[in-house]
């Protein structure tokens, strides 16, 4: 089943950006363009700081500076007290000219790093989606003044600093309460560090039309569980729900395997079996009856438990000893859809091998960098890049976790998950996703469906949890009501 993704948010990269910026271009005034985006960069913070009286500009050389001293002009004509920072004049011929209208009307310009301090709110018109280097010398100046003033940022186009692209903030970059995004919302401010730089994001498309099918990303919340989860038929029974077979727990690791397990069971499978070493079996039994733990120490008794299961969940717990290297051989070579994680991930970075394109792998920012054979920064400086990869060596749907987890496969765009907090941040929360994912498998979903819906599903419970009772502390245990009502996403609406 092909998801249509009706509630999904198109990401554009800047190389399809500056595209439609020449196409307006050769159609028309290009300065037309700029000013459509500085009358929006005026509506938004009238709209968010209605009643703020000193506006301090921070202009760059390029055209973002451009769209800064149309705000700015905005400002000034509305009576209200109007500063531009600017460490050299402006660059291209758009903002010349943007910057002629300002002083045509009056504006003032300074170099005084102090005038942030003084701010009611502080327009960011840096550098835009412009970034090609971390900012140094003065721009690196210009940006801890602002950091420093403490005072309210309207970034307009992205936070300075911020690739707009990846996410990466590989040096200074403003922290914004709002970023309003021109033509398109920007991959990068989806996940990875740009999340605690670019605070509430909007996007205004300035009357340009742009093509779904040139989206680089597309992003997901809440409200587009209900394309995924509908209602049951009313003659369902257990067989036609799917049977998942959870395998891991090692000596001193059941938890891990108990918590994927049940998220398997409060995510909708039909019947939720357990393959993991004997003296965990009356504790999984006793916490959860409706699990069907087995106790297996031979991959015999593995081969009759994978035979009767629809989707293996495998890694939560698994170990990198004997045991759990034996049980990752067979069920590797069984050919039945999987869900890899935790060791079993590391297990596949020591021998690695492409896999069928109908299992799924949901490393976290470390695992992957095992399985790239890199560092964590740098998978987590392109996240993107780093899906993309992954995707390209293992040939397999990866869910690569983290703020902004990605949903990437062969010849597909990547989805972002926009749901989830930090107190998810926490062990056994992958554990849990396993489980999640592996049920919505069994229950008929394809591979990159399953993915997509079950990592959105595992973030939109954990921001329930988060809601019960804030994000520290939380545990993941803490989102299994929550996924079962969230599971319902139609009876829920």
């Amino acid at each position: 089943m092909e998801q249509a993704l009706t509630h999904a948010v198109a990401l554009h990269d800047t190389a399809a950006l500056r595209r439609v910026e020449a196409a307006f271009a050769e159609a028309g005034d290009p300065f037309e363009l700029m000013q459509r985006a500085g009358q929006s960069g005026w509506r938004q913070l009238l709209r968010r700081w209605p009643q703020a009286q000193r506006i301090v500009v921070a202009c760059g050389s390029g055209n973002n500076g451009g769209d800064g001293y149309i705000v700015a002009t905005h400002a000034l004509q509305a009576g209200r007290d109007v500063d531009v920072v600017r460490i050299s004049g402006p660059g291209s011929a758009l903002a010349k000219r943007a910057s002629a209208a300002f002083d045509a009307a009056g504006g003032r310009c300074t170099d005084d790093l102090a005038a942030f301090a003084g701010a009611d709110v502080i327009v960011d018109a840096l550098f835009g989606i412009g970034l090609s280097r971390a900012p140094d010398g003065a721009l690196a100046d210009v940006i801890s003044a602002i950091n420093a003033s403490a005072r309210p940022v309207l970034a307009l186009d992205v936070p300075s600093g911020v690739d707009a692209n990846s996410g990466n903030v590989p040096g200074f970059a403003v922290r914004a309460a709002v970023t309003l995004q021109f033509l398109a919302s920007h991959p990068g401010l989806v996940t990875g560090a740009a999340l605690d730089y670019c605070g509430a994001t909007t996007t205004d498309a300035l009357g340009v039309e742009l093509e779904r099918n040139d989206a680089q990303a597309f992003a997901l919340g809440a409200d587009a569980l209900v394309d995924w989860l509908q209602p049951r038929p009313r003659d369902s029974h257990k067989g036609t729900n799917g049977h998942v077979l959870c395998v891991g727990g090692d000596h001193g690791s059941a938890g891990a395997i108990a918590l994927c397990a049940q998220a398997a069971l409060r995510s909708g499978s039909g019947l939720v079996s357990v393959a993991t070493r004997p003296d965990h079996v009356a504790a999984l039994i006793g916490a959860r009856p409706e699990l069907m733990a087995a106790a297996v120490e031979s991959e015999a008794a593995l081969e009759r438990l994978v035979q009767r299961a629809d989707v293996i969940a495998i890694g939560p717990g698994l170990g990198q000893q004997a045991w759990g290297a034996s049980m990752w051989a067979f069920v590797l070579a069984s050919g039945k859809p999987c869900v890899i994680d935790a060791d079993a991930l590391n297990m596949l970075a020591r021998e690695p091998r492409a896999l069928p394109a109908d299992m799924v792998m949901t490393p976290h920012p470390g695992e992957a960098a095992r399985l790239l054979d890199c560092r964590t920064g740098d998978v987590q400086s392109d996240r993107f890049a780093a899906a993309r990869s992954l995707v390209d060596r293992y040939q397999c749907v990866v869910v690569l976790k983290g703020a902004g987890t990605i949903v990437a496969a062969p010849g597909r765009a990547p989805r972002v998950i926009s749901a989830g907090n930090p107190g998810m941040a926490v062990g056994g929360m992958g554990d849990l996703l396993t489980g999640v994912i592996a049920a919505l498998r069994a229950q008929g979903l394809p591979a990159f469906e399953a993915a997509t819906c079950g990592a959105l599903l595992h973030a939109v419970a954990g921001d329930d949890a988060a809601a019960d009772g804030g994000e520290r502390g939380m545990l993941p245990s803490d989102l299994l009501v929550h996924l079962r009502r969230r599971a319902n996403a139609e009876v829920s609406r």
